[in-house]
């Protein structure tokens, strides 16, 4: 947190050590898939070294989860091709708004401005082989995105799920779950929220994350029921029959 001294901002844990939420999947059949586009996504590249993406999901457009849209460039670059991108339509409109630049006609391409093809989500759909399942989550006011692939989903920004969407996650064996803090907010999940949240859906095993600095990775892991923990930078799990990480 910028300009913080809190135990959690100064701790040399590095799992205390939080950029802003996204993930990277390596499906099946080699298909890599980014989740979100976070105004870190070049420090998240570069540490993780990332070199190929194939498509783009969004979960929605607020900043913290796509004003590192930019950096697509490079990955048009490296692969020659341009870059399909998912989301529903408020989040496809606010991003021709935000970053009307790279959609204006007479942009130009070959490193100017990223390459991108955007796609409005209608509900389940393929990529290569496996089936993405757009589920409908709230947000606070707003209702965005999470995304269902075979027994994994991806769950962050969240407030709510609705009864439907609960219905599209039953036998999910491994889930990300948004858990802001423990004291309450407007638009995430406390800890103990997404606790019961977790129970509801079933999951074998259960990742928190959009973590705050009011939570401690160590203290707080020893405090979750079994099978739930949180997430943490640069975390890597393995999916049987979908995502491998």
């Amino acid at each position: 947190m910028i300009g913080c001294d809190c135990r959690v901002c100064r701790s040399s844990d590095p799992r205390d050590s939080r950029l802003r939420p996204s993930i990277y999947l390596e499906l099946d059949d080699g298909v890599r898939v980014l989740v979100d586009t976070t105004p870190d996504l070049r420090t998240q590249a570069l540490r993780h070294d990332l070199r190929r993406i194939d498509a783009v999901l969004f979960t929605h457009s607020h900043a913290d989860h796509v004003m590192g849209l930019d950096e697509i460039r490079r990955f048009n670059v490296m692969s020659g091709t341009p870059m399909p991108m998912y989301g529903d339509a408020a989040t496809i409109a606010d991003l021709r708004r935000m970053f009307a630049y790279v959609f204006e006609s007479d942009a130009p391409r070959g490193g100017g401005v990223p390459d991108l093809r955007l796609w409005q989500l209608g509900g389940p759909f393929l990529l290569g082989q496996q089936e993405i399942d757009p589920v409908p989550i709230t947000h606070g006011p707003w209702t965005i995105l999470g995304f269902r692939m075979g027994p994994f989903a991806y769950l962050t920004d969240c407030s709510g799920v609705p009864d439907a969407s609960l219905a599209r996650l039953e036998g999910v064996d491994t889930l990300v779950l948004d858990a802001l803090r423990h004291r309450p907010h407007p638009t995430h999940f406390t800890v103990e929220q997404a606790v019961a949240m977790a129970r509801r859906i079933g999951a074998r095993r259960t990742y928190l994350t959009h973590v705050c600095h009011d939570l401690a990775h160590e203290e707080t892991c020893a405090a979750l029921p079994a099978g739930i923990t949180l997430a943490y930078d640069g975390l890597a799990i393995e999916v049987e029959g979908s995502a491998r990480r």
